[in-house]
């Protein structure tokens, strides 16, 4: 076996953190949907236009990295389930913008009430110094992710 250097090192903790923060996120997107019947995409949808929004379906699919025709569909299935509402876009007649709806925000609102209460019965099981630790992960990874932003 070759001797591990400072690279591997680093490559095998990178890969074991993936699948631990993979693993977590489908477990917590899991619990989202048995809990509202949306699908992870239409729920990323949501909460992008609860934190940008009003936006174009255009600029959302954008933001969610979505061909237009797959943000329509996300969008008429939002609308359907009353969770968004669309007003004409002042800017460009052809088009609307979408808005989070007051049933959206509630929606929106018990998900992330449930996925929190989901961790919250695994973090029961951790003593003291176990969630510290992830108390102190949870601030490095939001450093790198707005290092990735900057």
């Amino acid at each position: 076996m070759p001797p591990q250097t400072a690279d591997t090192t680093l490559t095998d903790a990178a890969a074991h953190l993936r699948d631990a923060i993979v693993r977590t996120s489908r477990r917590l997107r899991q619990e989202a949907a048995a809990e509202t019947g949306l699908s992870p995409s239409t729920t990323a949808a949501l909460a992008t236009i609860n934190r940008s929004g009003p936006l174009t379906p255009s600029e959302l699919a954008e933001l969610e990295r979505v061909k237009r025709p797959s943000m329509t569909r996300t969008l008429a299935c939002l609308e359907r389930e009353g969770l968004i509402e669309r007003t004409p876009d002042p800017a460009d007649g052809r088009s609307s913008l979408v808005a989070i709806s007051e049933g959206g925000r509630e929606r929106l609102a018990r998900l992330r009430r449930r996925k929190s209460a989901y961790l919250a019965r695994r973090l029961r099981r951790l003593d003291a110094e176990e969630l510290a630790t992830l108390a102190r992960a949870a601030e490095l990874l939001e450093r790198m992710r707005e290092d990735e932003q900057g």
